[in-house]
């Protein structure tokens, strides 16, 4: 199952920056577990967004516990669980789609 988890920065963008390495590494242990697929920050800077697969929405939220930012409490999450059920032809995301698999054709 795919997971959208959506933060909001909670705390001045200076406090965020103090806790962005540790948060960045955070990222690359989850990123070598095969665990997160896609992150970046939100546009304005107003928090960030990343796309994880897990097998429940439990074993997200403990991922979540751990992440230096909730930690020290300055941002909010929102967990979106997600199955995507079309996707543009050859892109990898195709192995993500329940059968029969759907395209978008533009």
């Amino acid at each position: 199952m795919l997971y959208l988890i959506l933060l909001d920065y909670l705390r001045p963008l200076d406090e965020i920056d103090r806790h962005m390495e540790r948060h960045r590494e955070f990222l690359a242990r989850h990123y070598e577990a095969g665990h997160f697929l896609l992150s970046g920050r939100k546009e304005p800077r107003t928090g960030g967004v990343i796309l994880a697969t897990a097998k429940t929405t439990e074993e997200v939220s403990q991922w979540i516990s751990e992440d230096p930012f909730s930690r020290a409490r300055v941002a909010a999450y929102t967990v979106i669980r997600w199955q995507p059920t079309m996707a543009a032809s050859g892109h990898p995301w195709d192995s993500m789609l329940p059968s029969p698999r759907c395209h978008s054709e533009t």
